[in-house]
């Protein structure tokens, strides 16, 4: 039975939660992680923590086969009023804290290879600090392709576009709806489909690639 283990499962209609309810359901041992919730807490903006969570979860439960980083931190802000202190704490939980979980993963991984799959956005203007650090994650993951790839280790980034995971109200669905050709807003569940195959076997021939999972919304670009 595979072990996979999946970052940022704080809340319960997360995309994280989504992808834990389908691996779980797929036969994997899944193990989660938050700020202060899930099997292993985790303030991912300590280097430390990061360091030690992939030993922790490893230790308990065996090789981790599948690394789903699905954290973020988040405040609105823009060029003018990105505060330093909050563009270091962005730069840190989302990027550092994911290249020092990959790493840790990679170390741990055994003959048969593993997978990695990181949740990203294209939300920066406004957003300046969070879409910064999620550009740098990107980077970091696509370069764990190919230089994780001799240890058998496929690595990708999923941009899902707009998910309706609590925070959309109704006047931002039906702003949204038009641009969504499938004519609904996406779910954790539809997320959660495209992570369990790019963790599966059949999906790891796919790797280095940034992914739109996102129903189309982005093909109006």
């Amino acid at each position: 039975m595979p072990t996979a283990l999946i970052t940022g499962a704080g809340r319960e209609n997360s995309i994280a939660a989504g992808v834990a309810a389908r691996l779980s359901s797929d036969g994997w041992t899944v193990c989660t992680s938050d700020l202060d919730r899930g099997d292993y807490p985790c303030d991912l903006s300590s280097a430390h923590e990061a360091q030690e969570l992939v030993g922790r979860v490893s230790r308990d439960h065996g090789t981790i086969d599948g690394l789903v980083l699905s954290h973020a931190h988040g405040e609105e802000s823009g060029i003018l009023d990105t505060t330093a202190d909050s563009f270091d704490r962005h730069m840190a939980v989302n990027a550092r804290a994911s290249l020092l979980l990959v790493a840790a993963f990679a170390r741990q991984i055994g003959e048969s290879g593993g997978a990695i799959v990181a949740f990203t956005s294209d939300h920066a203007t406004g957003n300046l600090p969070y879409g910064a650090s999620k550009g740098a994650l990107d980077r970091i993951v696509i370069s764990a392709a190919r230089e994780l790839g001799p240890k058998g280790i496929s690595a990708n980034v999923v941009n899902p576009g707009p998910i309706d995971t609590g925070w959309m109200d109704d006047e931002t669905r039906t702003g949204l709806a038009p641009h969504q050709p499938l004519g609904r807003m996406g779910t954790p569940r539809d997320i959660a489909g495209v992570t369990a195959f790019l963790l599966s076997g059949e999906g790891r021939w796919i790797s280095g690639q940034l992914l739109s999972a996102d129903g189309g919304f982005s093909a109006r670009y």
